[in-house]
């Protein structure tokens, strides 16, 4: 898995172990770690949505692992890079680290591989993501959109 190199991983089993059954889901585990965002809302407004601070050996590999992608050419690095340019570098590895330690919980708890699908599948899915968000708002204003020829020369 990127980001996760043999070392990491055994200090991540050594933190976690290797049974995932305390935690019933992978949210649950993120929570845990820290790594997901505390949202505090009263009366309706939300107060805060930071991620609660955490002295947790495991989620700082997982901020490490995060880090080391952000030059790598998978998905993982391409979404943590995408995540960069929008909230920063500490919102990135923070983000990053939770997609990490989802995929860690799943591998597990369920028994799965990982499969690295690589940077031109994640930025293909992430286009037709963007192109289809605009269809759907083209069509609820009235309008309707037509992909441009690409002309030859």
């Amino acid at each position: 898995m990127p980001g996760i190199e043999s070392n990491t991983a055994v200090k991540l089993i050594s933190e976690v172990g290797a049974d995932m059954k305390p935690w019933k889901t992978a949210k649950h585990f993120t929570s845990w770690l820290g790594l997901c965002p505390e949202n505090k809302i009263s009366g309706g407004k939300q107060l805060s949505s930071r991620t609660k601070p955490s002295a947790n050996q495991a989620a700082k590999s997982f901020r490490l692992a995060a880090f080391g992608l952000s030059r790598s050419k998978t998905a993982l690095g391409g979404f943590y890079r995408r995540v960069q340019s929008r909230h920063g570098s500490a919102k990135a590895i923070t983000a990053t680290a939770r997609k990490i330690a989802v995929i860690f919980y799943n591998m597990l708890s369920k028994g799965t591989e990982y499969v690295e699908k690589g940077l031109e599948y994640y930025e293909k899915e992430y286009k037709e993501r963007v192109v289809n968000s605009i269809a759907r708002k083209a069509a609820s204003l009235g309008y309707d959109m037509v992909p441009i020829e690409k002309l030859s020369s």
